[in-house]
């Protein structure tokens, strides 16, 4: 809660800050919060989960990154031994064990799980993330596991920030079988629009914007939208809204008591039925 309240104050000061150089980089900063750093309770659900390590050459200067990840397979299924494959895309503030228990949750669901730290996260590559670079790094870790895993059906997840990650990645590669996003908004412009601040006129300065409701209707895969109803930090219209511009195939799922943080803990059976209908996965 506490990381947007934080952005939203950020923003209030970007008017102050349009003339500065360093614009950009702030809001960089203050949007992805990027660290080492995880929520209490969360590294014990880590314990047991392979590391792994993506080396590519970023963007037109072909700088070397490195990305860690965490990678959680399916329990073995008897007469199953293609399970589907996830790739897990965070949120803002803390690294890829700070979403351990929701992967783990994904896993009992039926998936194997990759998930991992964008650049300036965790013991990824030091450096300030951006839009720019956070959609790279989800490109790359999308290309490592098409080599690893070809002929299993794959998926791309995306939670809070990382559901606009997760749309840019699904209009960019055509060999998807589904995207999902949970408790995640339109563009950046909008869930200011609907925070506190909505009166500010700082729309026109926000250089991370994250549109992804300009993308959402490009994907060629099927898409679950999922919301908690007691989202206080994201509101579930903007969930609703960005369902809305999608193309068919898609169904959107509004989780009665979730919040941003809890919504595929309480709501795990309607996830079960919204995949089995949506992606027929059993």
């Amino acid at each position: 809660m506490k990381r947007w309240h934080l952005f939203t104050s950020f923003l209030m000061t970007l008017a102050l800050l349009a003339g500065c150089a360093t614009l950009d980089e702030k809001q960089r900063a203050w949007i992805f919060q990027p660290s080492d750093r995880t929520w209490s309770g969360a590294a014990s659900a880590a314990v047991g989960m392979e590391d792994v390590w993506i080396d590519f050459n970023a963007g037109s200067s072909e700088k070397p990154v490195r990305l860690h990840g965490l990678w959680l397979p399916a329990d073995p299924v008897p007469g199953n031994a293609q399970a589907p494959v996830l790739l897990y895309l965070h949120g803002a503030r803390y690294n890829v064990n700070g979403s351990a228990p929701r992967m783990r949750r994904m896993q009992e669901l039926g998936f194997s799980v990759l998930g991992i730290d964008y650049r300036g996260f965790g013991k990824s590559t030091y450096e300030l993330p951006s839009e720019a670079s956070s959609y790279e790094d989800a490109r790359a870790a999308w290309a490592w596991l098409a080599k690893k895993y070809p002929d299993r059906p794959r998926y791309i997840f995306g939670h809070s920030l990382g559901g606009p990650i997760a749309i840019n990645l699904a209009t960019e590669v055509g060999d998807e079988s589904g995207t999902i996003v949970e408790s995640t908004f339109t563009s950046i412009a909008d869930v200011v629009s609907t925070s506190q601040w909505g009166w500010m006129p700082v729309s026109l300065l926000i250089t991370q914007r994250f549109e992804a409701v300009r993308k959402v209707g490009k994907i060629g895969s099927p898409l679950l939208v999922v919301h908690g109803g007691e989202d206080r930090l994201i509101l579930p219209d903007l969930g609703r809204k960005l369902y809305e511009a999608a193309a068919e195939p898609k169904l959107f799922l509004l989780v009665p008591g979730g919040s941003h943080h809890n919504t595929n803990l309480v709501g795990q059976p309607q996830y079960r039925q919204a995949l089995a209908q949506l992606f027929d996965l059993k």
